[in-house]
This record gives structure tokens, C-alpha cells and sequence, in this order.
């Protein structure tokens, strides 16, 4: 696999699955022995796919919602998983803790949310330098767990093939126990809501998040009445859940594409939803190429140094037939960038005709270190950028589509402040990621209250429809 060439750009030419290798190609791990990488890729090639073409179109048509004001985006989850962090309360808890913002956010939208996870596949990550030095010694940057370990060793830091496998596999298994939680009863909305109460009650800001509690509660008492309940609806008691992650690490992704039986048409089928990062969306480059052949949802990430040309080349490239639910833009600009930089941007989508979704990655333009150079990120400047975000689109008259947050279920401390006012001396107690610093339970929740009075206060007076399905 090459680190640079002088080869044709993307979208130059006929595509295939492999024609991303004659691309220019950035963040690639140097695998030692490549027959190793390329026996691994064949076995792969052999698997079951983990999702399905008419799932992923199923969500390119909600997502095509999403880009009309129809419908919100709600997509979270793990920085990076982790082999280790393996179990069922694990994946049970980060669904949970989707699922009680999504109601939350349905109700401050009036709208439809459309829940995609960062899971079943998030586990490989860009860095900023192919290595890192510790006391004297230099060793390859960890890059994921599907890539190499995170442990500062020789051994641990060789980029080992085997382990696409043990990501394929621990995927399955995540992918099959979230579709179980989705249709087996756990995502009953009035159990959700009930989850929420609990967190309300728990909160410092109890009565400032009350009366959007008991607004849900009366909306689902008179569904109740109307007859709308878990035993007659089936929308009620299941919900649709998708997976994303980034499409970083190409002979994974390859080796993952089918085509489509029904279609003929090819789809990544590691993922509902695949992006591409800020390191990686170069237009003549080995991720946009490999992207532009696929048939899946796509996303962006935009940072502060993105041109708007670049940009619509990008769209160009990626959605030449400018169809509704494939290109979502994530924007991560930072708290203090966001309202700046970003309306050129709008404007210039806007201005080309290209119809996409809009959402906020108020995390990664936001993390800082401690004294003790510990990373982290702060909910003030999280929530200051979320709303930033809808300030820029609300003066373009454009629709803010939605949040992809980095989150997790667990009692993690990695982000200071919020209701419970956590500090730089709190984040030792439960400091567990590996990668970047993510919201807890609490947090995400707090951020989804928050996010919902926002959308309460912009959305233009007018009967609030009945909650919709979650």
C-alpha cells in the first residue's frame, strides 16, 4: 500500500474496490509483512457482510429527511472501542444512553431522530504523527485496536493484520445484541422516558429540565388515551439503529464491499454510514476514491482549514447526481472558530445547489490539556459550539440536521464540567479512554436537554405534534 504516488486523482476514471491503491494515500499503518495483510484481506473477503444494502438505503432515505428539516441526527458513541471494553453492559449502556436523547431530542425538535451509533466498527483512529516518543524511546503512534494495541511496547505497537479479524468479529457480535436491544422490547419509549425521570430527578438542574420531562410525560399520557401505545404501536416499543464509523483503514474496507444483488451496485457493508475524516478527505486521495464507488450514506468532517472549493469538489466527486440522504457534513470547527468559519462554508453549499446534511462534531475542535497534560474537553465549550452551530444556520436559513457527539454509557470522568461540575482534579478517577476524552452518562444526557430547549426555542411557532416514534 503506498504512502504517496504520483498517480491519477480520485474520480478519474472508472472506478473499483482496489482503485484506491494507485491514489495518494494518508494515516496508513506500515504492516512488516504484506503477504501477511493480503491473506487476511482475502479471508475477510470471504465473510458474511455486517449490514445490508436495503439497511443502508433505508437510512440514506432518513437521512434525505434530515436534509429537507424533517428529521434530526443524532450520531455517538466511542472515540475509539476497544478490544478489552467488551461487554454486554458496555454496548447495553451506550444504546441506553442514545436512546433517552434521541426522546429527548424528538420532543425539542417535533421531529423524527434519526439514531446512528458510533459502534460495531469505530476502531480505528487518525493520528497526528506516525510515532510517539516516551523516555528516549520511539515507537509506531497507536492507531486503533484493529491496527495495533495501545500498551507502550515494541510488541504491542507492530500493526498486526489478525487483528481485522477480531474486529470483524467483535462487530458481528456488538451489531447483533444492538439489533436485539432495537426490536426486543428494551426501546419502549415509555421505559425510555422512564429512564429519563430517573436522570432528572438525579440532576442539579432538576427544575430546569422538569418541565420538558413532564411535557413528554403528558404527550405520552395522551397518546395512552388515544390508544397509541406499546401493545398496539409497533414504533412504540422498537426503533430503527444504525452503525457508523470512519473508513479509515481501507483494506478492511475493501474487503468488506459487496455488491448489491438486487441493485447491482457495490455498498460498504461494515457500516450503515461511513466518513471520511479531516486528515483523510483529500479529492485525489485513497479515501475519497475508495468512498465515491460506494452506494452507502456518506460523511465529511470539516474542519477550520477547509476551503470552500475544496469543499464542493468534494460533493462534486462524492454525490455527482446530488442525491438527498448520501452526503452528510460534519462540522468541528471549536468553540471559538465555529461562527466564523463556518458560514463561508454554508454559503457555498447553498450557492452550488448540492443538498446535504448538517451536523455539529462539537468535540473534536475542543479538546485541551490539563497542567498535568491530561486531555480533555470542556461542556461549556462543547455546548457553546453546539449552539454556535445553529446560530450560522439559523442566520443562512439553513436547517441545523443534528450532533454527532463522542459518548459513552459509562460513569467515565473525561470531560470537566457540566451539571455536576467535575475538574481537572476529578478526571483521575475514572480516566479510561484510550484515544480522546469523552462525555459521560450524565453529560450526554445533559448536552440532550440542553440541545432540545435550543431546537424548542428556534422551531417557529405552531401545534406541537404528538411525539414522534423514537
Amino acid at each position: 500500500m503506498p504512502t504517496t504516488t504520483q498517480a491519477r486523482p480520485a474520480s478519474a476514471g472508472p472506478w473499483n474496490p482496489d482503485s484506491w491503491r494507485d491514489c495518494p494515500i494518508r494515516q496508513v499503518p506500515a504492516y512488516p509483512d504484506p503477504a501477511k495483510l493480503a491473506d487476511m484481506e482475502a479471508r475477510l473477503g470471504k465473510y458474511p457482510p455486517l449490514v445490508f444494502a436495503g439497511e443502508a438505503r433505508r437510512l440514506k432515505a432518513h437521512l434525505a429527511l434530515a436534509s429537507e428539516g424533517k428529521a434530526f441526527v443524532l450520531q455517538g458513541g466511542d472515540c475509539a472501542e476497544s478490544f478489552s471494553d467488551f461487554t454486554a453492559n458496555i454496548i447495553r449502556d451506550t444504546f441506553r444512553v442514545l436512546l433517552q436523547m434521541a426522546v429527548v431530542l424528538t420532543f425539542g425538535a417535533s421531529l423524527p431522530v434519526v439514531k446512528i451509533g458510533r459502534m460495531a466498527g469505530q476502531f480505528a483512529k487518525p493520528r497526528s504523527s506516525d510515532t510517539e516518543t516516551v523516555d528516549g524511546i520511539t515507537l509506531p503512534s497507536y492507531r486503533g485496536d484493529i491496527v495495533n494495541g495501545p500498551e507502550f511496547s515494541a510488541a504491542s505497537r507492530i500493526p498486526d493484520p489478525a487483528r481485522m479479524e477480531f474486529g470483524y468479529f467483535q462487530s458481528a457480535s456488538t451489531l447483533n445484541l444492538l439489533r436485539a436491544f432495537s426490536s426486543g422490547g428494551y426501546a419502549d419509549l415509555h421505559e425510555v422516558h422512564r429512564w429519563n425521570l430517573g436522570f432528572v430527578e438525579r440532576s442539579p438542574l432538576a427544575e430546569r429540565y422538569k418541565d420538558l420531562a413532564s411535557r413528554i410525560d403528558e404527550t405520552l399520557s395522551f397518546m395512552a388515551a388515544c390508544g397509541m401505545t406499546s401493545a398496539t404501536q409497533r414504533d412504540m416499543r422498537e426503533t430503527d439503529f444504525y452503525i457508523s464509523h470512519e473508513a479509515l483503514l481501507l483494506p478492511y474496507e475493501q474487503a468488506l464491499a459487496r455488491v448489491d444483488s438486487t441493485t447491482g451496485d457495490w455498498y460498504g457493508c461494515s457500516a450503515h454510514f461511513l466518513w471520511v475524516g479531516d486528515r483523510t478527505r483529500q479529492a485525489d486521495g485513497a479515501h475519497i476514491e475508495f468512498l465515491r464507488g460506494l452506494q452507502n450514506p456518506l460523511g465529511v468532517k470539516i474542519g477550520p482549514s477547509q476551503d470552500p472549493d475544496d469543499l464542493l469538489k468534494l460533493l462534486d466527486i462524492l454525490n455527482p447526481r446530488n442525491e438527498a440522504g448520501r452526503i452528510t457534513l460534519i462540522s468541528r470547527m471549536g468553540a471559538d472558530k465555529v461562527r466564523d468559519k463556518l458560514p463561508p462554508l454554508v454559503r457555498a453549499v447553498e450557492r452550488s445547489g448540492h443538498t446535504v446534511v448538517w451536523l455539529a462534531d462539537p468535540m473534536h475542535g475542543n479538546t485541551i490539556s490539563t497542567s498535568s497534560k491530561v486531555k480533555t474537553r470542556n461542556f461549556d465549550s462543547i455546548l457553546h459550539e453546539v449552539r454556535g452551530f445553529f446560530d450560522v444556520h439559523a442566520a443562512e436559513g439553513t436547517w441545523a440536521g443534528g450532533v454527532h457527539v463522542e459518548m459513552t454509557g459509562q460513569d467515565v470522568t473525561e470531560c470537566i464540567g457540566g451539571a455536576h461540575r467535575l475538574s481537572e482534579a476529578d478526571l483521575g478517577e475514572r480516566y479510561e479512554t484510550f484515544c480522546d476524552p469523552r462525555l459521560n452518562a450524565e453529560q450526554s444526557l445533559e448536552l440532550a436537554f440542553l440541545v432540545a430547549e435550543e431546537l424548542k426555542r428556534r422551531r417557529s411557532p405552531a401545534i406541537v405534534p404528538a411525539l414522534a416514534a423514537q
